[in-house]
């Protein structure tokens, strides 16, 4: 058995939480541990937020940035995850402020939902997150078809 430590330290599972006063949310204590102090939050797809070390921020704003200036869908993913980006540090209970414009891009309310992707985390409106998981519920099969499609023809 191989041993990887990506795997080791992946960021799983899904956790609510409420929303605070000033749009402050407590990251769940488990994602903290994995993730570090040192945090940028982004607008994410689906009208979710992404929140990443400042480490795999690093990772994923060079594959953007090192595109060409020329081409439109790299100007496009820039603005949208680049533009929106800021720093946020956990207080000592662990909770960080959203800024309003990702507050509202993300349709947060009462309660958000965290969900721990591997490499990143994803905060979601808990109404948004139900929709979101009907529609995979409902779709699984056919999207898992297609990434079986995708991987075949990028092996192949």
């Amino acid at each position: 058995m191989v041993k990887d430590d990506r795997i080791k330290n992946m960021i799983i599972g899904e956790y609510k939480s409420k929303v605070g006063e000033k749009k402050r949310i407590a990251i769940p204590k488990k994602f903290r541990n994995e993730i570090g102090n040192k945090l940028i939050l982004t607008r994410g797809y689906e009208n979710c937020l992404v929140l990443v070390s400042e480490d795999q921020w690093k990772g994923i704003a060079s594959e953007v940035l090192n595109g060409s200036f020329i081409n439109r869908d790299i100007r496009d993913t820039s603005r949208f995850l680049v533009g929106s980006a800021t720093e946020v540090e956990p207080d000592a209970q662990g909770r960080i402020v959203i800024p309003q414009p990702l507050y509202e891009h993300a349709h947060l309310e009462d309660e958000v939902t965290f969900l721990g992707l591997g490499n990143w985390i994803e905060i979601w409106s808990s109404q948004e997150w139900e929709k979101r998981l009907s529609y995979l519920q409902e779709n699984g099969d056919q999207i898992a078809q297609e990434i079986t499609k995708l991987n075949s023809k990028n092996n192949g």
